[in-house]
């Protein structure tokens, strides 16, 4: 299998970082736009998807800020997590989520966050 490559999306969102902060972190908000269902125990949120159900490891988080994600079945080094970071110019909320592809994946991947990311800004009215 080859190995998977990190990419990065960014998005311009209108909202403060707390409010976005929770829709990344929680299984509440994640319900809301990432997953049909979504539960956390212990650190390890199991997400589901018409009835198929991947489980991430939280392997890293601030408050506010970030957010890091492993699937239980990815190697070890891979990762997907949602950062929150701040323009410095406008001052606009800015998220920046990383994830791991294979090369020839990556624009699917890409789009597939875009589809997930509009119905976030759906949930928060952007």
């Amino acid at each position: 299998m080859a190995k998977k490559q990190l990419f990065t999306l960014e998005y311009s969102v209108r909202c403060s970082p707390q409010i976005l902060y929770e829709f990344l972190s929680s299984p509440a908000g994640l319900q809301e736009w990432f997953a049909d269902k979504v539960d956390e125990w212990e650190n390890v949120f199991s997400f589901s998807w018409n009835g198929s159900v991947e489980k991430a490891a939280v392997v890293d988080k601030e408050l506010d800020k970030y957010i890091r994600f492993r699937w239980l079945t990815s190697d070890k080094d891979e990762f997907f997590e949602f950062r929150i970071e701040k323009a410095e110019i406008s001052n606009q909320t800015i998220l920046v989520i990383k994830d791991f592809a294979e090369k020839a994946d990556i624009k699917d991947q890409s789009q597939l966050w875009e589809y997930q990311v509009k119905e976030l800004f759906h949930r928060l009215g952007n």
